[in-house]
């Protein structure tokens, strides 16, 4: 029991002993601010972060993760065309493409496919 005790204390002391020599070696200044703040392409970060910023850029982000997840899910349904039957496969993905389409249509009709500025 001693021994685990002082095998604990020993390791707590080492490791508070390099924490603080990091704090004292590593070198901070007001010029390393830049590597410390986060880059977003486009934006200067050392502005005001309260900027004015175009909501067509996200819907357009949107649409793209929304199409990334349709061919991540049509995928497999390629694959399994041998595997089940064909009745059944061809309803459920004419009703997967139906769904597809109906939210392009829908996207098209709220005129997010607009891709001016």
């Amino acid at each position: 029991m001693f021994y685990l005790i002082f095998i604990s204390l020993i390791i707590l002391i080492i490791s508070n002993i390099f924490i603080m020599l990091s704090f004292v070696i590593s070198k901070k200044s007001i010029m390393d601010r830049e590597k410390c703040s986060p880059f977003e392409c486009g934006f200067d970060p050392m502005n005001l972060p309260r900027i004015p910023f175009s909501l067509h850029f996200f819907l357009i982000t949107v649409i793209f993760l929304i199409f990334d997840i349709e061919i991540a899910l049509i995928l497999p349904m390629i694959v399994s065309f041998k595997m089940v039957n064909f009745i059944i496969w061809w309803k459920i993905s004419s009703f997967f493409i139906l769904m597809l389409l109906i939210g392009l249509y829908h996207e098209w009709n709220q005129n997010m496919l607009n891709w001016t500025i």
